[in-house]
Formats: C-alpha cells, sequence, structure tokens
C-alpha cells in the first residue's frame, strides 16, 4: 500500500467529499438498515447545497485522506455553533470519520482520528467528543482504544427510523 497522505478539503473539493461521504456511509450502514431510510438520509446529508454550506462553515473542518489521486477517506470536525449537540467552546465535535471498506484495517481511520486530535489541540480545546451507533462495534471498539468513554446516549434519525447513539468524549491532556 502506498502512503497516505491527510490534506484539509476546501469549497473545490465538494464533489469529493460528496461521493466519499455517499459512499462510506452505504458501505457501513446499507446492509442494516432499509433501502428507504438509507435514501432519504443520503439526500439530505449529502446533496450538492447542504454538503457546500459545510464546507464553507468556517466552524467545520474537513480532512481528506489520500492514496495517491485515491480518495479513500474524510473526516469532519466542528467548533462552536457547528457542534451537532454540545456546543461547547471548549471541545471539538469529531461528526464523521469515514473509510472506504476496501481500506479497513489500514490504519486510514487512524491518520484521520490523529488529525482530528491534532486540529483539537492547535485550537487549545479540552476534550474530544462524538457520537456513534451502539451497534457500530466497529466504531465502538476504535474509540475505546483510543481512549474515549461514554457520557451520555442520543437519538440518531436515519430516514424515518430511530436509533440510539453513545456519546463519548476524551479529555486532553
Amino acid at each position: 500500500m502506498s502512503s497516505i497522505i491527510i490534506n484539509k478539503a476546501t469549497a473545490e473539493d465538494l464533489d469529493v467529499v460528496q461521493s466519499l461521504g455517499i459512499q462510506t456511509f452505504s458501505e457501513t450502514f446499507a446492509e442494516d438498515n432499509t433501502e428507504e431510510s438509507m435514501k432519504k438520509y443520503l439526500e439530505e446529508s449529502f446533496n450538492t447545497e447542504k454538503v457546500k454550506s459545510e464546507l464553507n462553515n468556517p466552524d467545520s473542518l474537513f480532512y481528506i485522506a489520500w492514496e495517491e489521486d485515491n480518495p479513500v477517506g474524510y473526516l469532519k470536525v466542528n467548533t462552536g455553533n457547528a457542534q451537532t449537540e454540545l456546543q461547547d467552546d471548549t471541545s471539538l465535535e469529531i461528526e464523521r470519520i469515514y473509510v472506504k471498506k476496501s481500506h479497513h484495517g489500514k490504519k486510514v481511520g487512524q491518520l484521520l482520528y490523529d488529525q482530528a486530535l491534532d486540529t483539537a489541540r492547535q485550537l487549545n480545546k479540552l476534550y474530544l467528543w462524538l457520537g456513534v451507533w451502539e451497534e457500530n462495534l466497529r466504531a465502538l471498539q476504535f474509540y475505546r482504544k483510543n481512549g474515549f468513554a461514554e457520557f451520555d446516549k442520543h437519538i440518531f434519525r436515519l430516514g424515518e427510523e430511530e436509533q440510539t447513539d453513545l456519546m463519548m468524549k476524551k479529555m486532553l491532556d
């Protein structure tokens, strides 16, 4: 495997972020959810206007993992009012770390997580937090391995379905 490079995304990366988002979310969750729910969620979350607005939001940052010219994963982090829930000025939310299935187990997720950690430290944040579906055991194991602990739960809507996300945080030193 060639080396993975992480680059900050800009508005010019709209198509890459949009297609990566759709592909990786589908690969991760399609087999556990109805086709209708997936279709509705993907249309709401990855339509061009929404992705463009997120890329242009100064409180959201996107990073793309590249293997040569091939985008293989991405990270989205939020501060301030862009955070989906807590909106604590001392925290950085990891909203998404998604990696193409073809690159699972190749440390791409770890590199993206390390980028989130570096970003939090550069912004002088006290902690990282995120929400992860309680049935996404791969992600739960990854975050626990990286020092996250559960502190609450919230409901995540996927189409018409309500799912429970575990909210996790990691204090920074």
